[in-house]
């Protein structure tokens, strides 16, 4: 097919009229379509499905400030979590400091476009560190510019929920585990994540998952302590209200002691 076909009049309705069937399929209002489905991002939809990487994609799961998270389904039948990062609206005021100092990303573009897309991949590569550690994470599938897929977490019906809206019935387990996680991270995967809260833990049949990993950074980063800290720090004290003492500096100092 020439150049000069593929830009004609008929091409280009047809591209119109997919469009408005993939909005129609996902049913999101008009605020949401504009602000995450933008032309680049359905483009980057029409690819996924053309390729046959997913088929469907089926209702939102989650609205986040940076992003939006939506079930999808594979042409295998298969769910996943498919994860989309906002380009005009974007929210990020302090990205850079998680970007800057990683050797992954050497140099970041000032264009937002390119940060976004840069975010989105940081993410992907986060995801397979912890993964391939085997700390309980959704697995890492496809990033391709503002667009993450990830394994589905949940039943048919629902997706599984935040930690911040479960009543743990065994809470001290559940502690335990995620600061097991933050060692594994730290010291096998060489990387922190960053932002643990009870908003980026998942519990998935009785045990938690950690998410959200776009602001992860390496161990070698200049923030990296400063930031486990924080992770540290977080998750004891969420804890402390279901009656888990723990000492902060204690964790601190066993995830970082070299062995």
């Amino acid at each position: 097919m020439s150049s000069d076909n593929f830009l004609d009049k008929k091409t280009l309705k047809k591209l119109d009229r997919e469009r408005e069937s993939l909005i129609s399929r996902i049913g999101i209002d008009r605020k949401t379509q504009d602000e995450v489905f933008d032309k680049s991002t359905l483009d980057t939809f029409e690819k996924l499905i053309s390729d046959r990487v997913i088929d469907i994609l089926d209702f939102p799961i989650s609205t986040g400030k940076e992003g939006n998270v939506f079930r999808g389904i594979t042409p295998d039948k298969k769910l996943v979590a498919i994860k989309v990062y906002r380009v005009s609206t974007s929210t990020f005021k302090h990205i850079s400091k998680y970007i800057l100092g990683d050797p992954r990303f050497i140099s970041l573009s000032k264009n937002r476009r390119d940060i976004i897309h840069t975010w989105t991949k940081k993410e992907y590569k986060n995801l397979q560190r912890a993964y391939n550690v085997d700390i309980n994470v959704p697995k890492p599938i496809k990033s391709i510019n503002n667009v993450l897929i990830m394994e589905y977490l949940g039943s048919s019906n629902m997706a599984a929920p935040l930690m911040k809206d479960v009543k743990l019935k065994n809470p001290q387990e559940i502690f335990d585990t995620i600061i097991d996680f933050i060692s594994k991270m730290y010291n096998k995967a060489e990387l922190v994540h960053g932002d643990i809260s009870a908003f980026n833990v998942i519990i998935h049949k009785n045990k938690p998952y950690i998410i959200d990993f776009g602001q992860g950074v390496l161990i070698e980063h200049p923030n990296s302590l400063e930031f486990l800290k924080r992770d540290i720090h977080n998750v004891v004290n969420y804890f402390k209200k279901l009656n888990i003492s723990a000492d902060e500096i204690e964790i601190f100092q066993r995830v970082t002691k070299k062995s």
